[in-house]
């Protein structure tokens, strides 16, 4: 495979999620951040899910998605409530894929087949769309051994990518998308899952380096993500 210091700007682009979700931000500016993520060439624009039906025609025609978060950022809704956050904003033709929060504080407390149930649920809706879930693990607040079985709880859900963090967790050590937590995860889930690095990518060194280990994409805030890509060779 292409190394990611060989890779274009654009092809380097492709792996990122472009993470627009300050709740301050007025419309105009996340409508600015949506048209710069397609001129860069990103794979999706993250927003909060209100703003899908604001942003869907600058988008349409690009290869910029839009992957709304669901139940963010704290993924403490019931069960019931998160599958009806999914299916409202899975109609929309420029969504394939959506990002929710795993329950992290039911895992912490080893609450494995609640979480394992609920997440379940929400791959089975995400699928009868034959659309995406990514599930954010919050690893900042968890240990190795919570991470591991998080990752077990998703594997047995059958959703599609595990993520690190969301980038708004406070209280805590912020690592986001460390190297090693990263390569803990990619070891555990193997073929099963692909892989998504988030939180606190904020150089090109860093960027590269997830890429080369084999994460299939990156959660990027939009001004962290303008910076590397600019530092890239076209």
């Amino acid at each position: 495979m292409k190394k990611a210091a060989e890779m274009t700007r654009r092809e380097l682009a492709s792996y990122i999620d472009y993470a627009i979700l300050k709740p301050e931000m007025k419309l105009n500016e996340i409508i600015e951040a949506v048209k710069t993520g397609v001129e860069l060439g990103v794979a999706s624009v993250c927003v909060n899910p209100v703003y899908v039906p604001m942003l869907e025609e600058y988008v349409r025609g690009s290869d910029t998605k839009i992957s709304p978060t669901a139940d963010f950022p704290f993924g403490t809704s019931s069960t019931a409530s998160r599958v009806a956050q999914l299916q409202d904003v899975l109609p929309y033709e420029t969504v394939e894929e959506i990002d929710i929060v795993m329950n992290y504080g039911m895992l912490r407390s080893g609450m494995y087949m609640e979480v394992t149930q609920d997440l379940k649920a929400c791959a089975e809706a995400v699928h009868a769309c034959n659309k995406i879930l990514k599930v954010i693990l919050e690893t900042d607040a968890l240990t190795k051994e919570d991470i591991e079985a998080g990752c077990r709880c998703c594997m047995e859900a059958g959703v599609d990518f595990v993520k690190t963090s969301t980038g708004f967790l406070t209280g805590h050590e912020l690592r986001g998308a460390a190297s090693d937590v990263v390569e803990q995860i990619l070891s555990l889930v193997h073929d099963t899952c692909r892989v998504k690095g988030s939180g606190c990518i904020r150089t090109k060194e860093h960027f590269l380096e997830l890429i080369d280990m084999g994460t299939d994409r990156l959660g990027v805030n939009y001004t962290s993500a303008i910076k590397i890509l600019g530092e890239c060779d076209e």
